[in-house]
Formats: C-alpha cells, sequence, structure tokens
C-alpha cells in the first residue's frame, strides 16, 4: 500500500467517524480500557529493554518520512514504500531474544489466581533445610575461592538444561554440594540444577546473556547465571573463584555481594512456605495465632 492510499483511508476513516456523530456504546468503553492495559504494559516492559533505545531510532526515522510527505520529496517516499515491509522484519529479528522473553513471561503470570482466591496453590518449593545446607554450603566454598554455579528450578522446567549435565539425582546436602565443586573432580566444571529438594544434574551448560550492563570485571559463570535468570524464572546462586563472594540472579537480575542472611531471604523468596497458612487464611478467614 502506497502512500496516497494511506492517506485516503485515514480520510475516509475520519468521515465516518463525524458522520456517526459521539455516540458512545458501553463496548466502546471495554475496548478503551482493553488498549490502554496492554499500551501500559507494553511501555513499562520496553521501558527496560534494547526495544526503548531502537524507538527513539524509529521515531527519528518517522518524524523524517513525515517531513518527506510534507514537502512531496518523492523519491524518498518511493524508497520507504519499497524499504517498509524489509524494515518491520528486520526489527522482528533484531528483537527476537525481547520477544520471546516478554512472552514468556506473560506465559508465565496467572491472571486467574488474580481473579479466584481459592485457586489451589503450589506446595512448599524446597525445605528449611535445604535453604540451611545451600546457604553453608555457598559460604563454605567462598571462603577457600571455590567456584560454584546452582539453579534452582521454580515453575519452567529446565529439563533441556538438565539434558547437557550428568545426572545426579541426590538428596542436597552441604557436603555434597562442596563436593560437586572441588577443584579437579569431574562434576565441578558448570552448574548444577536444583529441583525441590534434590540436585538432579550437574556440569550443565546454561545460556550466556548479552546484557552490557553486565560489569566487565565478572566472568562467565555470573553471564551464565544472569543468561539463565532471563530465560526462565530460575534463581541461582553464584559462587566467585576470584573473590569468593556469593550473589545470585533472578528475573534478569544480578544481586552481588550477598551475606548469609541475605540469600536466606532471597531462597525464602521462592520457597512457598506460608501456603498452607495462606490455604486456612483464605478458607477460614481470619487464622488463629500461633506461637
Amino acid at each position: 500500500m502506497n502512500m496516497n492510499g494511506i492517506s485516503e483511508r485515514l480520510s475516509s476513516y475520519f468521515t465516518t467517524l463525524s458522520l456517526q456523530g459521539l455516540s458512545i456504546r458501553w463496548e466502546d468503553i471495554v475496548e478503551i480500557i482493553i488498549i490502554s492495559f496492554l499500551l501500559y504494559h507494553i511501555m513499562a516492559w520496553v521501558k527496560h529493554t534494547k526495544v526503548w533505545v531502537l524507538m527513539k531510532g524509529i521515531i527519528m526515522i518517522l518524524v523524517f518520512i513525515l517531513f518527506a510527505i510534507l514537502f512531496e520529496m518523492n523519491t524518498i517516499i518511493w524508497i520507504v514504500e519499497n524499504v517498509l515491509s524489509i524494515a518491520v522484519i528486520a526489527v522482528i529479528v533484531i528483537l527476537q531474544p525481547e520477544l520471546r522473553r516478554a512472552l514468556e513471561e506473560l506465559g508465565r503470570k496467572s491472571f486467574i489466581s488474580g481473579v479466584m482466591p481459592f485457586e489451589k496453590a503450589a506446595e512448599e518449593r524446597f525445605s528449611d533445610k535445604t535453604v540451611n545446607d545451600l546457604v553453608k554450603a555457598s559460604f563454605e566454598m567462598g571462603k577457600v575461592k571455590t567456584g560454584a554455579l546452582m539453579v534452582i528450578e521454580q515453575n519452567v522446567l529446565l529439563t533441556e538444561y538438565e539434558r547437557t549435565g550428568i545426572e545426579v539425582d541426590a538428596l542436597i546436602s552441604s557436603q555434597l554440594i562442596i563436593n560437586i565443586f572441588e577443584h579437579n573432580t569431574p562434576l565441578h566444571d558448570g552448574a548444577v540444577i536444583i529441583r525441590g529438594n534434590r540436585i538432579v544434574s550437574a556440569t550443565c551448560y546454561l545460556p550466556l546473556s548479552d546484557n552490557m550492563e553486565i560489569s566487565k570485571e565478572l566472568g562467565t559463570r555470573h553471564r551464565a547465571g544472569v543468561g539463565i535468570s532471563e530465560a526462565t524464572d530460575a534463581l541461582t546462586i553464584i559462587v566467585s573463584e576470584e573473590t569468593g563472594n556469593v550473589s545470585v540472579t533472578y528475573e534478569g537480575k544480578l544481586y552481588r555481594n550477598l551475606d548469609a542472611n541475605g540469600l536466606k531471604e532471597k531462597l525464602h523468596m521462592i520457597q512457598n512456605k506460608d501456603t498452607e497458612e495462606k490455604k486456612r487464611r483464605l478458607w477460614k478467614g481470619r487464622a488463629k495465632d500461633e506461637k
């Protein structure tokens, strides 16, 4: 469709609107609310991705095209008409990682839970013992600068990454984790994947993040931790081999240099420990005070 065709369609649309008058149906109000909701969330998502920078460039190009149309620069208009379809495909290819991440995030959101408070709550993901063993192992390895990478699965299954490693299927203990990541042992290289209270696989390969904001002083281990947190909803514990510092990645963000309490808070955040208490509050209203 050329520029003249677009102009004619816009003129026809506005003429139709003026003929129809300003009568507003309740369906129109619902439609406006839905569009506003979608636009708000799209803009909130765009602001935290490289799409924001790209959009500023696109806006400048659109202003230039509008300038060309106003002053009837026919050669530029002809180039735009012939390049437009290719440009749309190019933008989709460039933004493929961001678009995939946005769709995955949309798929992870539970809209039913916000509307129906009696939806079945998720079970506790792992025990307090597992939390304590992970914290103890992380800081014991940090003291002797043993590098480690531990990925804790949540709702998104990590099967495709689990297959890249060696099956372990063992109950978590601090001694086992320390032994796995000990230098010169068969399983020390790569990441371990944790599902519930068990280590399911070791020496796993993870996707590396292409986030340019990650500090250059951080190595492949940290970039892999951020990468898996961008691709899934997993939480990753990283022990630096250079400094011994303990960090966590979650939802594409890196939380560096945590202490034991900070690491426990991050683990409790995804533990779902309050599930039974929440159920009681939903069904019985006000729960009894407990010591």
